[in-house]
């Protein structure tokens, strides 16, 4: 029997609350920039360097290929493996360096708690579940690209590398089943995503929405009745970043 998990007491569709967070947050800095008067810090972006940090709320999900040995007759009572979105939450720290007017360089050590379920579905066989929850150290170096700043707001994009290893050395693993599926702890990623600088009397916030593709196989070597089936594992995630300056 499955270990109760605190993110599935909530029925929420977490890609969706992430994307409707981000519209608000967006209209709402543009009505507040609307208000303002003052320029607030008006000499911020001049800072060689500057720190901060930051908070998590991400949703994420494998994106598998089957192996050859899929369609097997080995494997004929299983017919689909189907990977499903979970939430989770990362925290970590910002090192901003300014290399130019409107592009800055990145760097974000932040420890992160995913979640990654694969579903599968058999034929006269109940269904089985395959969670593996990690906890990943990652250091993503990213460029910022900004726009001019209106007032007290300025948009811009980032985009960059994230590698990251698993902290606990070993995956946390619940399914139904003497064997575990294999994960590798080192994953590489491409992240993309773009934000809002709200600049305040005393700080400056930024809301910020990044999808993060895989480019690493995070398929293990051990070889069970789970990992037969599938010959690449990549990740996906889409998270909503709140970043304190």
């Amino acid at each position: 029997m499955q270990a109760p998990n605190i993110w599935r007491k909530f029925n929420i569709h977490w890609s969706k609350v992430i994307l409707s967070a981000l519209v608000v947050l967006t209209c709402s800095s543009a009505a507040w920039s609307q208000r303002q008067v003052g320029i607030n810090n008006p000499n911020y972006d001049d800072r060689f360097i500057s720190y901060g940090f930051l908070i998590g709320l991400h949703t994420s999900a494998y994106q598998l290929k089957y192996s050859d040995a899929f369609v097997s007759r080995s494997l004929d009572s299983l017919y689909s493996i189907s990977p499903r979105w979970s939430g989770g939450f990362s925290l970590g720290f910002i090192v901003n360096m300014r290399v130019a007017d409107f592009l800055d360089v990145r760097v974000l050590p932040t420890v992160a708690f995913y979640e990654h379920s694969l579903e599968y579905q058999r034929l006269d066989l109940p269904t089985i579940n395959e969670l593996v929850e990690t906890t990943v150290v990652e250091l993503p170096i990213l460029l910022k690209y900004k726009s001019e700043r209106r007032g007290n707001v300025r948009m811009y994009f980032v985009g960059g590398v994230k590698p990251g290893l698993e902290a606990s050395g070993k995956n946390d693993v619940e399914s139904v089943g003497d064997d575990n599926l294999n994960i590798r702890e080192f994953n590489m990623s491409v992240d993309v995503g773009f934000g809002v600088d709200l600049y305040y009397p005393l700080f400056k916030f930024s809301p910020e929405i990044r999808f993060s593709r895989g480019i690493q196989n995070m398929l293990g070597t051990a070889q069970n009745e789970f990992s037969a089936g599938i010959d690449r594992l990549n990740t996906n995630t889409i998270t909503l970043y709140f970043l304190f300056q």
